[in-house]
């Protein structure tokens, strides 16, 4: 992919990604350096989704692959939605938004509305 169509991050895309990095696995913090090299890629996810994915300056881009960094619940009301941060092999990739029971979001959360992701449990508790 050319990176003449890249764009830098706006100050919300690096804000959430950093608090995301802040927040996630113990691996995590490792890549808020990459994160000041991360610009954003022209990809744009077929269903109308908010999620972004990342290029860092001076790395070609990587095979395909998916390593979640951090996995976060948004907290929206009656349609909880789900986010993470990725990386593949070795390098931040991007962004992931999906919908839990419904469409996922079109535009990216703010920090302050994200909690620790908690899978649903099971009726009998398990």
């Amino acid at each position: 992919m050319s990176t003449e169509q890249n764009r830098s991050l706006t100050d919300a895309e690096r804000d959430l990604a950093r608090w995301m990095l802040e927040h996630g696995t113990e691996e995590a913090t490792q890549y808020l350096d990459q994160l000041e090299l991360a610009e954003v890629t022209p990809w744009k996810c077929l269903c109308g989704c908010a999620s972004i994915n990342f290029q860092i300056k001076g790395h070609a881009e990587p095979p395909p692959g998916v390593h979640i960094l951090g996995d976060f619940m948004i907290n929206q009301g009656d349609h909880p939605s789900g986010i993470f941060i990725f990386s593949s092999r070795g390098l931040l990739r991007g962004i992931e938004v999906f919908g839990l029971t419904g469409d996922a979001p079109t535009m990216l959360p703010r920090p302050e509305n994200l909690s620790s992701f908690e899978p649903p449990r099971s009726p009998d508790g398990a």
